[in-house]
């Protein structure tokens, strides 16, 4: 690898404005566009061999970025903000949903009744569903 260091050093000169821009001009961010391409940077030294045999390695560079920033953005979307429901309501959902307690041990660990642990997680349900899907209709029973 150490033959290659020069060449990866040069192409990382020659080549991480571009990148950069081009990045940039596709997230709109400039902190993100730099995390990115930094990353982008790092994953084409580690495979530098086949980087540099690549057609154009800065095209490489920019996909990898991007593809990175899709990435990101997938794993974001599918996170479930729990701030926009109270306090009560994100304890129930911590408790019931994630940590897959039951309603009475739910009930126990928050010196609450049952049936207010029910009713708390039902709101906090109903809350993200409409918050998340509100293009659903509810369904009549």
């Amino acid at each position: 690898m150490g033959a290659n260091r020069p060449d990866f050093a040069e192409f990382y000169r020659r080549s991480k404005d571009e990148c950069l821009f081009t990045v940039l001009v596709s997230v709109g961010d400039r902190d993100t566009a730099q995390d990115l391409v930094a990353e982008a940077f790092a994953r084409a030294w580690a495979r530098w061999r086949t980087v540099s045999r690549h057609p154009a390695p800065a095209a490489w560079v920019v996909r990898t970025a991007l593809n990175a920033h899709v990435s990101r953005w997938r794993r974001r979307r599918r996170e479930v903000p729990l701030t926009r429901l109270p306090e009560r309501q994100r304890q129930v959902v911590a408790l019931r949903l994630f940590l897959d307690l039951d309603t009475a041990r739910t009930a126990a660990a928050l010196g609450i009744a049952p049936g207010t642990v029910q009713a708390h997680l039902g709101r906090a349900i109903a809350a993200l569903r409409a918050d998340l899907m509100p293009e659903q209709k509810e369904i009549p029973s």
